[in-house]
């Protein structure tokens, strides 16, 4: 018996990440000493007092039984408090935070709960693969709007066509970027929230990379705008900030109808997070160690940024310098395609790059660098590509 998979499904794009790691993972096979720059994936521990912390609420009976369905108000509250401290934005913990398992799946399922089919929503190139993921699942069109060096890498609001303009329901955006480690700036914010309203467009921030700003800026959060939560809303995922990658732990704040509808949508998907996953959550924004921990963690990231970049200024390859992610974002050489320059580095010296094409058509001509190493290691892949003489 054969049981043929949906339309649906068979309308899914290709998971951009899934081919990488298999021609990484092929060339491993082969027994050569890969330097694998092309994964976002923490490479550092989760801090010890959260470990205790889960720990501790594992063993307790009491969060072995079914979470709220919505999460537990007390890890909404710290979600709201958090904001209120770090951004000076409130939120009202039952209508404006949204409990998540991984931001991911809110990106995701935001086109199923908010938009009909043949909706349009504004997506960055480059950005994100996933996000086309929820387009198709939610069977909505999109439209992308380029992220260019001459602008920082953020969008050029009146050079989108009105036409688009007037008919998008939302608009994603992902500062610190992925891939291009670019920052908004409080003025482009501004700016947004001001082109939001005149046209009725949902902004949708994805501020995973939130906690990983460079030079001692810490990077803007869209709700620091007057009026942000009024037009959008906001994701924010421990996954980078606390080293959880694999725990899937997120939460979204914002506008009540927005959050309203990721809660409607999850109530009939999930039963939200395990609770003693939601009281570690608690305990990660609240315990006294929580700031060195992040501080420690940025350091150590910038040292790897800096590092990086000066070895490849000795060979000539030049790049975005990024202020926050834990990426840089660096040009190919010239006439070779991103893919074909990511080939030749695994197949000669060993060493993977994600190719800026997978990450949409104006991310042709980079290569995204993940800082997920030890600096002497980042320092040996630039002299690796340096010996290929390309630049």
């Amino acid at each position: 018996m054969e049981f043929p998979q949906s339309e649906l499904l068979n309308q899914l794009p290709k998971q951009f990440f899934a081919n990488l790691v298999a021609k990484v993972n092929a060339k491993i096979a082969t027994g050569a000493d890969v330097i694998n720059l092309g994964q976002g994936n923490p490479d550092q521990p989760t801090p010890e007092y959260i470990v205790k912390s889960t720990q501790k609420w594992v063993a307790d009976p009491q969060t072995h039984k079914y979470s709220l369905f919505r999460g537990l108000p007390a890890f909404k509250q710290a979600a709201a408090d958090f904001y209120h401290e770090q951004y000076g934005a409130s939120f009202d913990p039952e209508k404006e935070v949204a409990i998540l398992g991984g931001s991911k799946i809110g990106l995701v399922e935001l086109p199923w709960a908010s938009m009909n089919p043949g909706d349009l929503f504004l997506l960055p190139d480059p950005g994100y693969p996933d996000y086309l993921s929820g387009a198709a699942l939610g069977q909505v069109e999109f439209k992308t709007v380029p992220l260019k060096a001459e602008n920082g890498f953020l969008p050029d609001l009146a050079s989108i066509p009105e036409a688009d303009a007037k008919r998008a329901k939302f608009f994603y955006l992902n500062y610190p970027n992925n891939p291009t480690g670019a920052v908004a700036t409080m003025e482009f914010y501004t700016e947004l929230v001001a082109w939001a309203r005149k046209y009725h467009v949902g902004i949708i921030s994805d501020f995973a990379y939130g906690a990983l700003g460079y030079d001692g800026e810490k990077p803007t959060s869209f709700m620091e705008v007057p009026g942000a939560k009024e037009v959008g809303i906001e994701f924010y995922t421990y996954s980078k900030t606390f080293n959880m990658a694999g725990w899937r732990i997120a939460f979204a704040v914002g506008n009540a109808d927005i959050i309203e509808a990721l809660n409607l949508i999850q109530d009939h998907l999930f039963v939200s997070l395990f609770p003693a996953l939601q009281y570690a959550a608690i305990d990660a924004l609240k315990a006294p160690e929580r700031d060195g921990e992040i501080q420690k963690l940025v350091d150590r990231y910038q040292s790897r940024r800096d590092a990086f970049l000066g070895a490849a200024k000795q060979i000539g390859w030049q790049g975005f310098v990024p202020k926050g992610t834990f990426y840089a974002w660096m040009k190919t050489p010239t006439g070779m395609t991103s893919e074909a320059f990511a080939d030749l580095l695994l197949e000669k010296v060993a060493v993977a790059v994600a190719p800026g094409r997978g990450f949409g058509k104006y991310g042709e001509g980079y290569v995204r660098i993940g800082l997920l190493i030890s600096p002497e290691r980042l320092v040996e892949a630039v002299q690796r590509v340096g010996k290929l003489n390309l630049f």
